[in-house]
């Protein structure tokens, strides 16, 4: 089974500033990694109108990507303003991100 970690967000948090720390969580392992590995490993979604980010965390560089966004999330905006749990793919709550993405639907 492929764990993933669902993030829910306080709807009063702004979404942009969420989804910057997603991207400079992204640059952070890309640093550690490598851009090419980076894209062909990471996979994640956040969607803005569900308040959720969804992080596949089944290759070392998605669980990189887990760990220092939660970091980040806890340093800006504090534990009580998220919940993160982790889930596994064969979970209904969860749908695969196939391709790195952000929506701003």
């Amino acid at each position: 089974m492929v764990p993933f970690y669902k993030y829910c967000f306080d709807p009063k948090l702004p979404v942009k500033e969420v989804e910057e720390s997603l991207l400079l969580a992204v640059l952070a392992v890309e640093c550690l990694h490598g851009r090419s590995k980076v894209r062909l490993d990471a996979s994640f979604s956040l969607d803005a109108k569900a308040h959720t980010c969804i992080v596949n965390a089944s290759t070392e560089v998605g669980c990189a990507i887990a760990r220092i966004f939660t970091g980040f999330l806890n340093n800006e905006f504090g534990e009580l303003a998220f919940k993160v749990e982790r889930i596994n793919e064969g979970n209904s709550e969860v749908e695969s991100p196939k391709v790195a993405e952000v929506s701003h639907e």
